[in-house]
Order: C-alpha cells, then structure tokens, then sequence
C-alpha cells in the first residue's frame, strides 16, 4: 500500500482527519508510522529524525537553552465503524479523533510551521500505548534511545478538553481470593461457600470512604472499587473458590508500596488471599517547575488534576515536569461515536504556538 501523504502545513483540523483516516489499531501503526516520518522529513527543517519500529522522532538542536518534548501516541482502540472521518459542522468524527490524532496533528503542525522557536523541540509519536504497558514505544524509547528523552517539560497530547490536566494518579490492582468447599446445593449445609466469604469485602469496599487531597492546586480524589468477580462451576454447586478484582487510583503523594499498604490495611483481619497483579506510580503535578508554569501561563492559567494514569507518570519517573494537554474530551476516548470539537484544535495549536515561541 502507499504511503499516505501527510500536508503538516494544513490546517490542524485537516490534519487531524487525515490521520484518522490511516487505520493504526495498536500493533498495526506501520503505515501512519512511515506517513509521519516521510512528511517530517520531507516539510520540517533543523530536525534530526529518526525511527525506532514504529515510533518517529525529531528533534532541533538549536541550543536554545531549553527543550520541550512534544509526545503523543500513534495507535487507537479496534475500529468501530468509525473510519474515515467525517466532518459535521463543528465536530469531527472518527476512531483516535480524541484519543489522541488531534493531539498528534497539533503537534505535528507545529514542528513544521514554528520557525521562530523560544525552545529547542523534540516530537515523540510513539507506538501501542493502548495496549499492556509492556508494548508501549515509550517504554523501547527509554531503554534504546534515552536521550531523546531528555526535556525540560514534557506535553503529552492525551484528550483533556483543552485544559491542562497535571501529573496523574496512581493505579493498582490486586486479586482477592477465598477457599471453600465444593458441595450440591441442594446439600448446601455440606459444603462451604466461597462466593459467600466475599461479602466482607464487599461489605468495606461499600462502604469506603475515598480520601482527596490537593497537590499545587490540583485535587486529585481517590477511588478503591471491584471490578471484576468470578466463582462457582455450575447452576447446582456450592462453589469452592472465587476471586474478586479490585482497582486502587490512588493520588500522587503515595508511593505505590504506600498504595499497596493501605489497601493490605482496608482489607486486614478478613479470611482471604490477596495478590497484587498490576501496578504503577502516579505522577506529581510538577507545576511550580518554571518550563510547567509557563505553559500554564500560556493557557489563561487554568489547570486541574489528571484523573486516570497515563504517560506523564514515565516522564515524572525520569524527572521531567510533564502535562496532559490536548484538544479531545477524555469522555469521547475510545467510545463508537467519539469526535472532537474542531475549535479546540485550533485553540489548543494557537496556546501551543504562544508558548512555543515565547
């Protein structure tokens, strides 16, 4: 197939419809991969690029004093149905238009279009990061390319309706399990019910109380939930074993060991199993960092807490300051109608060029 062409130059919102239109469900980015990087190569001047799999770097090396990563991910949920894009009116309709193409396409339109920079850039579009975490691109990136991490502020494109959305929460989840004995329900006296030993649990999780706590201005509230139970063999057996999920989003003030401790101590004194099956660290606003601050000046000042995890939590790990900012709605991502407001890309580019350039 052909490579897809790519105009950088185009308006932002052209440009977000264009991408959506290249399909790149996660692990299936070759061919916007190789339409990005031919477009940068092909209508930017002073980066250098390079490709790793399917992830697309550029960078300048102006020695401007300080850099700005602009990071955004390539992949998509499956299709829904929604692809091609389509335009209505104000909206633009499609797979990835929120999460996150538009974000791409800001990003992209301005490594080509920015020629009076106040930074040095460098542009991360990166693969599968809808996907386990042990496929994300970042993560290759880290370990492979290191110092195309290096930034003073890291701006990740993830959907947040054109408002910056700092640091990140926390999350954990871990597998609760009891024992039993197996037994004919009609017999149930004989045996001994493990979906029935869930009941204190679910007993605390009812009734939790979730703890908010505001870090530089940002309130980030906290969340303990089941989400996920399963037990019992057959519609006429007392069930001898059952299990049920549970989900911490914890702020970002508690380390992950101090995450996991406080879930060990909802849960103490109860007859039960538990195993931590997924984990990873919040990230801190980082906003009284200078870089950070002056992107929310550019952005009239308004700010809030991330809820959710995403990759500003690797670049926090690695100490760089980083936001989420980008012209989707988070409660579009992923859904078969999702589309983005048209206005917000436009607005999101002209706040981005603003503080690019200051």
């Amino acid at each position: 197939m052909p490579v897809p062409q790519l105009d950088l130059h185009a308006d932002p919102v052209e440009l977000t419809a264009a991408l959506v239109d290249i399909p790149s469900v996660s692990q299936d980015e070759t061919l916007i991969a190789d339409a990005v990087e031919t477009a940068l190569r092909e209508q930017t001047d002073g980066f250098e690029i390079v490709r790793n799999g399917n992830c697309v770097l550029a960078r300048t090396n102006r020695g401007l004093g300080s850099r700005v990563m602009l990071a955004g991910h390539l992949d998509t949920v499956p299709i829904a149905d929604n692809v091609p894009s389509r335009r209505d009116g104000d909206l633009l309709w499609g797979c990835g238009t929120s999460d996150m193409k538009a974000g791409d396409a800001v990003f992209l339109h301005l490594a080509a279009t920015v020629t009076d920079p106040a930074h040095d850039l460098t542009i991360v579009m990166y693969d599968c990061e809808e996907i386990a975490a042990a496929y994300n691109g970042l993560g290759r990136i880290e370990t492979e390319l290191h110092d195309w991490l290096d930034a003073d502020v890291a701006i990740l494109g993830e959907p947040t309706s054109g408002e910056i959305e700092a640091g990140c929460q926390g999350t954990l989840r871990v597998r609760i399990t009891t024992d039993g004995v197996r037994a004919h329900s009609a017999r149930s006296w004989l045996g001994d019910n493990a979906i029935h030993k869930l009941a204190p649990v679910l007993d605390r999780l009812a009734r939790y109380e979730a703890r908010s706590v505001d870090i530089d201005g940002c309130v980030y509230r906290e969340g303990l939930s089941a989400v996920r139970i399963e037990g019992g063999v057959a519609g006429n057996v007392v069930p001898d074993a059952a299990a049920l999920d549970v989900n911490f989003r914890f702020a970002p003030d508690r380390s992950p060991d101090d995450a996991l401790a406080h879930v060990r101590e909802v849960f103490d004194g109860l007859a039960i199993s538990m195993e931590l099956t997924d984990m990873s660290p919040g990230a801190l606003p980082g906003l009284s960092n200078p870089a950070a601050a002056a992107l929310v000046e550019a952005a009239g000042g308004k700010f809030r807490a991330k809820y959710g995890w995403t990759d500003v939590s690797r670049f926090a790990a690695l100490g760089i300051p980083a936001v989420n900012y980008g012209p989707g709605d988070p409660n579009l991502a992923h859904k078969r109608d999702e589309h983005v407001e048209v206005g917000r890309i436009t607005e999101v580019t002209s706040v981005l060029r603003s503080y690019l350039t200051r």
